[in-house]
C-alpha cells in the first residue's frame, strides 16, 4: 500500500497523472480514476446526508456502509488488492430485507423528493448508479472482482428503500409519504376511485 498523506499540495498531479494505492501512475481521466471518483463523491454524499437528523439505525448503518466505500475505494485504487469483504453485499442484503418490510408495496413509480434526508439519499442513490457504471466500465478493460460491483448495485436499492423510509420517519414534525409520479395511468385508477391523484 501507498504511504500515507503526510501533506496534500504535493504538485505531482500537475502534468495530468495521479498516484495510485500500488504506487503507479495513470492519467487523470483514467477508467480506475473515474470510478475512484465516483466512490469518493458518493461517500461524500454519504456524508452530508448523515449531517440530517436520521434514525438512530438508519445513521449507525449509514456510518458502515462509509467504512465499507473507504475499503471499496481503496481496492480500486490498488489493481488486484482486496479490501471490500464479500460479507458487506450480504449486509446490505440484509438491510434491504429488513427496511423493505416496512414500506407499502409500490403502486406507480415515485419521484426523488420528499423531506430533506429523503432527497439526499435519492442523489447518493443517482451517485452510486454512477459510480456502478463506472466499475463496470473499468471491469470491461481491466480484472476487477465481482464484489464492488455487487456492493453498488445492491447500496443504490438500499438508498431507494432509506428514501422512502426517512419520508416517513416524521423527524421533521411531518409525517411524510413517497411522492408520487403524476402519471396517466395513476390519473385513471384516482378517478375510478374517486380520489385525486397524490
Amino acid at each position: 500500500m501507498g504511504n500515507r498523506l503526510t501533506q496534500i499540495a504535493t504538485r505531482t498531479g500537475d502534468d495530468g497523472s495521479t498516484g495510485l494505492g500500488d504506487g503507479s501512475r495513470v492519467r487523470k481521466d483514467h477508467l480506475r480514476v473515474h470510478a475512484l471518483g465516483d466512490v469518493d463523491e458518493l461517500n461524500s454524499q454519504l456524508g452530508v446526508l448523515l449531517a440530517e437528523a436520521l434514525p438512530s439505525d438508519v445513521r449507525e448503518l449509514l456510518v458502515v456502509v462509509q467504512h465499507e466505500l473507504f475499503n471499496l475505494g481503496g481496492e480500486l485504487s490498488m489493481p488486484g488488492h482486496e479490501l471490500l469483504a464479500t460479507a458487506a453485499v450480504a449486509h446490505l442484503d440484509e438491510a434491504l430485507a429488513h427496511y423493505n418490510t416496512s414500506l407499502p408495496r409500490l403502486k406507480e413509480f415515485i419521484l426523488p423528493a420528499g423531506n430533506r434526508a429523503a432527497a439526499l439519499a435519492h442523489v447518493a442513490r443517482t451517485v452510486a448508479r454512477r459510480a456502478e457504471r463506472a466499475v463496470v466500465a473499468l471491469g470491461a478493460a481491466e480484472p476487477v472482482r465481482d464484489t464492488p460491483r455487487h456492493y453498488l448495485n445492491r447500496l443504490s436499492d438500499l438508498l431507494f428503500v432509506l428514501a422512502r423510509v426517512l419520508n416517513r420517519a416524521n423527524l421533521d414534525g411531518r409525517s411524510g409519504d413517497d411522492v408520487y409520479w403524476n402519471s396517466e395511468r395513476l390519473r385513471r385508477d384516482a378517478a375510478a376511485d374517486g380520489a385525486e391523484p397524490q
